[in-house]
């Protein structure tokens, strides 16, 4: 077929999609004529869409809606689906391929090229478009659900213990199973058993007296993932992270957390009171039971250190560690931290812009928060722990499904170790890894884009390394005595009056 016969049936095909979108979908097709060159590194796809290696055109259209933002997702999901089902078909025609090393590769490969075509152009035109930040004091709750039973609770106590609701704004990103469904691992044996589909935490809450009022405001956005299509925490965080139209805050947290009295107003006076022009607020919350009042003077915890992995399955990925409640005193002003916990954060919405989410990280359940560390404080974000602590989380969650258990039932078992492994050369990469340095790295395409999604340019990963105590070459942690004191680290002396 020649060229005008391929672009009439795709104009047929997204036919029922907006129009900016389908024009975007219908553009995108030159990175297709390349994909060969972007994964053997010899052209970057900047150079594919744009031709040259750096895009800062601004687009002068109009911020993308939420509804065209989520049928564009829901295409991606959709395309996800038809090639995650060729490489289930590559498996029927070849029985030995879930056997074989490489199918992790294969698994990657068919992301990748995915990405590359569709998802990749499309962020960098969304980030070009993204509405202005809004001064109403309004915050951005997003929250990624891989089948929690906690859901609704988490959305029902956001709204019922915020001190101004109608400025809470929620993007939820489920991932729920909706048919032939099982439960988690059992048992060493990997024993599973059929249940029930799970609940859909955004109608249970819309239909709720608490959250009619406000779904009907569209204060709770929502975008559904099949649970065969899940692509692990970080994506979906990526996926939560466009529905953000806006507000002034932005919070990030899991889908099993409690949430104190007037947390809303505590957040963003935190965030006020930090003495940073850009803070960000952020540790491991307490156990849930955590009773807010009763410790209402207690100092929060702090993460001050951080430990290498020594499993084969986390591929030596650096783990925060090292969170207590280091302060005698409590203070209200938020003492300074090294790193970022994934599970609960509070900053600027500005970030979006600065240190958007990178879509080349699927799969991956380890090194989300050494990357996003490095690459908020990098950017000129200053990393705070809270003073006030504002949720408690529910961290066991036994027997309940995990998002690496679907990866083995789609693909085979045995692949998704080597996926993580391979994916998360990206992040060492970024991190300073000697062994994952471009020249070493054999799969090339792992470093698509990478300079899009990378460091800051506002302070060096040599100073960051420094100032959080890693030494990535010896694999080794060195603490930082500032961190366990409660004391500004080296440069930033001149607030260490405001911790006496």
């Amino acid at each position: 077929r020649n060229r005008d016969e391929i672009l009439a049936q795709k104009k047929q095909l997204y036919a029922g999609i907006p129009y900016r979108v389908r024009e975007l979908l219908l553009k995108n097709e030159i990175v297709g004529e390349h994909i060969g060159e972007i994964k053997s590194g010899s052209l970057t796809v900047e150079e594919a869409i744009h031709g040259h290696k750096h895009h800062s055109d601004v687009v002068d259209k109009a911020p993308m809606t939420i509804t065209e933002i989520v049928a564009y997702l829901d295409s991606f999901i959709q395309a996800l689906h038809t090639s995650n089902e060729k490489v289930k078909k590559m498996g029927e025609k070849m029985p030995e391929i879930g056997k074989r090393r490489d199918t992790h590769a294969i698994v990657w490969k068919a992301y990748h090229d995915l990405v590359v075509k569709t998802l990749y152009p499309w962020d960098q035109e969304y980030i070009q478009r993204m509405p202005p930040r809004r001064k109403d004091d309004s915050i951005f709750l997003a929250v990624a659900s891989y089948r929690d039973e906690n859901c609704l609770q988490t959305l029902t106590q956001a709204y019922k213990n915020a001190r101004y609701p109608e400025k809470l704004f929620v993007g939820l990103v489920q991932q729920n199973c909706e048919k032939d469904c099982v439960s988690g691992v059992l048992d060493a044996d990997g024993k599973v058993e059929n249940v029930d589909p799970d609940e859909d935490c955004f109608v249970k809450f819309c239909e709720s007296k608490l959250g009619r009022p406000h779904c009907a405001e569209e204060r709770v956005r929502f975008f559904s993932i099949p649970e065969t299509e899940a692509l692990g925490p970080y994506a979906a965080r990526y996926f939560g992270s466009k529905l953000w139209h806006g507000e002034q805050w932005y919070m990030q947290i899991d889908s099993h957390m409690s949430f104190a009295k007037e947390w809303d107003s505590k957040s963003i006076q935190m965030l006020q009171k930090a003495p940073s022009e850009k803070p960000v607020i952020s540790h491991y919350p307490p156990p849930d039971g955590f009773d807010f009042e009763k410790e209402k003077n207690t100092p929060p915890m702090r993460i001050c250190g951080a430990e290498f992995a020594t499993s084969e399955i986390e591929s030596q990925i650096l783990r925060l560690s090292d969170c207590f409640n280091y302060d005698v005193k409590k203070l209200d002003i938020p003492r300074f931290a090294p790193f970022i916990a994934a599970g609960y954060f509070v900053t600027n919405s500005d970030f979006l812009r600065d240190v958007p989410y990178d879509p080349f990280l699927p799969y991956i359940f380890m090194g989300e928060e050494i990357i996003m560390s490095a690459r908020l404080w990098t950017s000129g974000y200053d990393i705070f722990s809270p003073s006030d602590t504002i949720v408690s989380h529910v961290y066991v969650r036994e027997h309940q499904p995990k998002f690496w258990e679907i990866i083995r039932r789609v693909f085979g078992s045995g692949v998704h170790n080597p996926l993580q492994s391979l994916i998360l050369e990206r992040v060492k990469y970024l991190v300073g890894y000697p062994e994952a340095a471009r020249d070493e790295i054999r799969e090339k395409s792992i470093l698509t884009a990478v300079e899009q999604y990378g460091l800051g340019n506002v302070r060096s990963l040599v100073e960051y390394l420094d100032m959080a105590g890693l030494d990535m070459g010896r694999k080794e942690t060195v603490p930082t005595g500032w961190c366990h004191k409660g004391v500004p680290p080296k440069g930033f002396e001149k607030h260490a009056s405001l911790y006496t």
